[in-house]
């Protein structure tokens, strides 16, 4: 019975999902969800007078469920982000550490394998505190092109990494790299 149902009324209720939803995904995931439902209460409780509507009531429901869990994640993302803001605003009072460690991590995304434009994105984006959205328009280009070449300047300096390290307070490896954070320094 659960097969002629899904048969006879899947794309009835897909769309009428669909257009109150206006996300096929989430539609379908809901559709599908209502689905096991049925294959799971059917069997023991019995199949309801409506099948079609018991199907989709159940769809919207989780539907609905799905999206207060994303309005809820959203709410917590935004949350983090502004905890996260406050704690590297409190990281800045800091005295000398930060200014150690920002020069140390200036040589680090000064790293030989990586081309000037690679060097000044990361050290843009790690030093400077800059967005990947705010790099990419001083870079014009797109977001999602700017986060890839961070991502593979990150990758590209993580595997370098043993080149650099630090001994009693001293940057040791740093002079090839001298030359590059020189001109890293002439772009400000």
């Amino acid at each position: 019975m659960v097969a002629a149902t899904v048969r006879e009324h899947w794309g009835r209720l897909l769309a009428s999902l669909i257009g109150q939803l206006r996300d096929f995904d989430l539609a379908e995931d809901s559709l599908q969800d209502a689905l096991e439902q049925a294959l799971r209460h059917w069997p023991t409780r019995g199949i309801p007078d409506h099948p079609d509507a018991w199907l989709l009531t159940t769809a919207r429901r989780r539907a609905i469920n799905q999206l207060k869990r994303r309005a809820n994640f959203s709410q917590k993302r935004a949350q983090l982000e502004v905890l996260a803001r406050l704690q590297a605003e409190t990281a800045d009072t800091m005295d000398e550490p930060i200014a150690d460690e920002r020069l140390r991590l200036i040589f680090t995304c000064c790293h030989p394998a990586l081309g000037l434009p690679a060097r000044v994105a990361l050290t843009l984006r790690t030093v400077g505190g800059l967005s990947t959205a705010e790099i990419a328009r001083a870079f014009m280009v797109a977001e999602p092109t700017m986060a890839q070449r961070l991502v593979r300047a990150k990758r590209k300096n993580q595997r370098g990494r043993d080149s650099i390290s630090s001994t009693a307070g001293r940057v040791v490896g740093r002079t090839p790299r001298r030359g590059a954070v020189r001109r890293l320094s002439h772009l400000q």
